[in-house]
């Protein structure tokens, strides 16, 4: 198969997870290109991701995972050839399941779609989380009229073309939710796929709580700027 796709996998303090995730992803078909951006580990991420096969950018300090999403992007933009490779996004953490992630660039590679994205079959369902999902849930339904899934997956291929008509991304946590509900907008075509991945549940501890809500400030950054096209007083799309 022509190699037309790169990963890039955003990693901070991913030392323990970030080799297997790598080796996987470079498995994948047509895939010839994995970037890990260490977004300001201060474990041996970026050294463990190298010796795995990875090309390594380093953040002096951690930007967050658009930025990180972004500076990933313009380091696969610098090794293109002619013809862009299409753009997966994974996170570090998932390990040997990377492997499912082949059935998110299909749609992309044959055409059928400029953005898939991971709908995990089987997930962990920890308090607190599911509030930030029903938030961005909700405001990408309102802003488009597309009920998503699993909003905050980053598990994502998308096009460059795509991925360049997103940008600037959503800051931080938000730019699941800014990614939808902008390329939607623009005329898109995005689709959810079924995958069995899994990766490091988020525990119930301050840190896990102080984690969500970050997000939930993010994802609220992103709604805010982005005005809702169905409002509240009209009838609700389902699933």
């Amino acid at each position: 198969m022509t190699a037309d796709t790169a990963v890039v996998i955003p990693a901070k303090n991913e030392g323990e997870r970030i080799g297997a995730t790598v080796t996987t992803a470079l498995t994948l078909p047509g895939v010839d290109l994995v970037v890990v951006v260490d977004d300001g580990s201060g474990d041996q991420t970026g050294r463990v991701a190298r010796a795995a096969g990875a090309r390594v950018v380093r953040h002096s300090r951690n930007r967050g995972k658009a930025a990180a999403m972004e500076s990933g992007a313009e380091a696969v933009r610098l090794l293109d050839g002619d013809v862009p490779r299409h753009l997966l996004f994974l996170d570090a953490d998932l390990g040997q399941t990377a492997a499912a992630a082949e059935r998110l660039i299909t749609p992309v590679r044959s055409g059928e779609a400029d953005m898939s994205i991971a709908v995990f079959a089987t997930r962990v369902k920890l308090g607190g989380h599911g509030l930030v999902v029903r938030v961005a849930r909700d405001g990408i339904r309102r802003a488009t009229g597309f009920v998503a899934a699993q909003p905050l997956n980053g598990q994502r291929c998308l096009t460059r073309d795509a991925f360049e008509a997103a940008r600037p991304l959503a800051h931080g946590f938000g730019v699941e939710t800014g990614l939808t509900i902008d390329l939607l907008r623009k005329g898109y075509r995005v689709v959810e796929v079924p995958v069995e991945m899994t990766h490091r549940a988020t525990g119930t501890d301050w840190h896990a709580q102080l984690h969500r809500a970050k997000q939930l400030r993010d994802v609220a950054r992103a709604l805010a700027t982005r005005e809702p096209l169905i409002h509240d007083n009209l009838p609700k799309f389902r699933r």
